[in-house]
């Protein structure tokens, strides 16, 4: 997750930190709304620079697997040269044979494993991204339902009296 998320998030939990507490409700205090709002649409702006960064990741991932692709084709390239030039005589397509199964051999398994690694970590890459993104979309859901009660207990908040009761009344 990108440190601006993580600074919104960090102010909108100190926001809710420092509120004040409502007499006799021990869990609810008093935010600014507009304040509250303005974090959480600034995080929800920022979510969009965390997919760029998982795609980003998506992209890297291809282009490490075509330059493997590439580096295993100027390998088999390499090999069948080979094995042409040395046509000539028996032992020699013999050798020629081997050396150039090894190398496609070698250039498989290293794409393969090229492949695997690249697919090991853009999965992790992602799996991270999905655990900050669900991470944060939690909290924002808990921030907001607790606002939510803190809103709805401040509105239900009897309202002291605008005037004394006749009998406590002071005359002057």
């Amino acid at each position: 997750m990108s440190s601006r998320t993580n600074e919104l998030l960090e102010m909108l939990h100190a926001m809710i930190t420092e509120a004040w507490g409502l007499p006799l409700g021990a869990e609810k205090c008093v935010i600014e709304r507009d304040k509250a709002l303005d974090l959480l649409d600034e995080i929800r702006a920022n979510f969009p620079t965390e997919i760029a960064e998982a795609k980003r990741l998506l992209d890297a991932r291809s282009a490490y697997i075509a330059n493997a692709k590439r580096e295993a084709e100027a390998v088999r390239r390499t090999a069948e040269e080979s094995a042409r030039q040395m046509i000539d005589e028996q032992e020699i397509v013999k050798i020629s044979r081997a050396k150039s199964n090894e190398m496609l051999s070698y250039a498989e398994s290293t794409t393969t494993e090229l492949r695997r690694v690249a697919n090991e970590y853009v999965d992790d890459a992602m799996k991270r991204t999905e655990e900050a993104l669900a991470s944060a979309l939690e909290e924002i859901k808990q921030s907001r339902v607790k606002f939510r009660q803190a809103a709805r207990t401040a509105a239900e908040a009897p309202q002291p009296p605008t005037s004394l009761p006749p009998e406590l009344d002071i005359e002057e």
